[in-house]
């Protein structure tokens, strides 16, 4: 499986890379996707959220009215799930939403959705970039260049590289990230995923560890 090398322009280079099968070529397993994407977006969560119980209600203790004879339902005081300011019911407490996936997995998920996103056309491989100066204009010809100026769209590094992440910072649809730090999420977020030829074989190999 290869992919043809594309230069700043979005024309071919005449290089290819060639793509393991083991990483780009599997039957997606939708199911770990899942797990992951799952598992990034409890992560995200705060878990602050709080309501107040019974107990911690600040409020008149005095029973409403005598238990029996009133011809009513019985009542206790103020602070009943019943009334209005009153206490809730199993409301919702702080909590970690957090939950741990083996290794594995993760990376059968990451498999998957390249693979998948192989089928798709919807991988292509960039020369490597070294900008000047973070300049965003420049980033946008280079996304004019590769017809994905306007699309949600994922460029993976072979190595920090402070211009390049400069540069695109500013455009609300472009992630730059290290092939080191991608997640299953940034994969299945980006519409189109561009490698820089450095980064292919580390990506391989770090999937295969």
């Amino acid at each position: 499986m290869e992919l043809v090398v594309l230069n700043t322009s979005g024309k071919e280079t005449g290089r290819k890379v060639t793509l393991d099968e083991t990483v780009f070529g599997i039957e997606p397993n939708q199911h770990a996707v899942y797990l992951e994407v799952k598992q990034y977006l409890a992560a995200q969560r705060q878990g602050t959220h709080k309501a107040k119980e019974r107990s911690e209600i600040t409020a008149s203790t005095k029973k409403l009215k005598k238990q029996k004879g009133s011809g009513s339902a019985r009542y206790g005081d103020i602070k009943s799930p019943t009334f209005r300011g009153g206490g809730r019911v199993f409301g919702p407490k702080p909590r970690d939403y957090r939950f741990k996936l083996n290794k594995a997995l993760k990376r059968l998920a990451k498999k998957s959705v390249l693979s998948q996103k192989m089928r798709d056309n919807s991988i292509k491989v960039l020369e490597d970039v070294s900008l000047n100066a973070p300049k965003t204009k420049d980033f946008i010809t280079l996304l004019d260049a590769l017809t994905l100026n306007g699309k949600k769209s994922l460029f993976i590094l072979p190595e920090a590289n402070k211009n390049v992440y400069l540069s695109s910072r500013n455009l609300p649809k472009t992630k730059v990230m290290n092939f080191n730090e991608v997640s299953s999420y940034d994969l299945v977020n980006a519409g189109e995923i561009v490698f820089f030829e450095g980064a292919v074989e580390k990506f391989q190999e770090n999937l295969k560890k």
